[in-house]
């Protein structure tokens, strides 16, 4: 079964590989030769996954699946939240988000927070929701190189190193994007026999 993955993110989409392998065959934006940038305009992460498979599912008419993902920061009323990517600006900067973000829990004791990944599916013009949440905490300064996004400041719960700290594999015990796609694999396999059945 190919799947187009609606995202730009090359990190993503190195992400979701890890876990597919090759149970099925996903197909970049970048391969479709699609280049276009998605908007995210929406105020729940539901909604913009769902913004960019549709999208892409009106252009191409196959099937397709997008993620979002945000860092809900408890001391912070959830944010960055729907906002994560352009916390600190309409310019995607990892940098300058993590520096908005540990500016704005100065002063905070409570440094709980969590990642959270929905994935929208589009299959056979159906529309499937899967969510993913990995519990944790935010740290002072940043450690590690590996990783994306906020994973230099994020301890997952069990763990005493940041996300930035692991490799995938060590990462894919934790990971909220993990647990979605497992969920999503699970359902494409269900589908996949069913199929064969019928």
């Amino acid at each position: 079964m190919k799947l187009i993955f609606a995202t730009n993110n090359q990190h993503k989409v190195d992400e979701i590989k890890t876990v597919v392998g090759d149970k099925f065959d996903i197909i970049t934006l970048k391969d479709a030769g699609i280049d276009i940038d998605i908007p995210e305009p929406h105020d729940t992460l539901k909604e913009n996954a769902s913004e960019k498979s549709g999208t892409i599912h009106r252009l191409t008419g196959l099937n397709c699946f997008s993620e979002d993902t945000g860092l809900e920061v408890d001391a912070l009323n959830g944010e960055p939240g729907v906002k994560s990517a352009r916390y600190a600006g309409e310019v995607k900067s990892f940098d300058k988000n993590i520096d908005k973000l540990l500016a704005n829990l100065q002063g905070h004791q409570d440094r709980s927070a969590r990642f959270r990944t929905v994935i929208s599916l589009i299959l056979d013009e159906k529309e499937y929701f899967f969510e993913g949440v990995c519990e944790g905490k935010i740290i002072d300064d940043q450690r590690g190189n590996n990783g994306f996004g906020y994973d230099p400041v994020f301890v997952p719960e069990g763990e005493n190193r940041t996300f930035a700290e692991l490799d995938m594999s060590e990462k894919n015990k934790f990971s909220h994007r993990k647990k979605a796609t497992d969920k999503l694999l699970s359902f494409l396999k269900n589908s996949a026999e069913k199929n064969t059945q019928n």
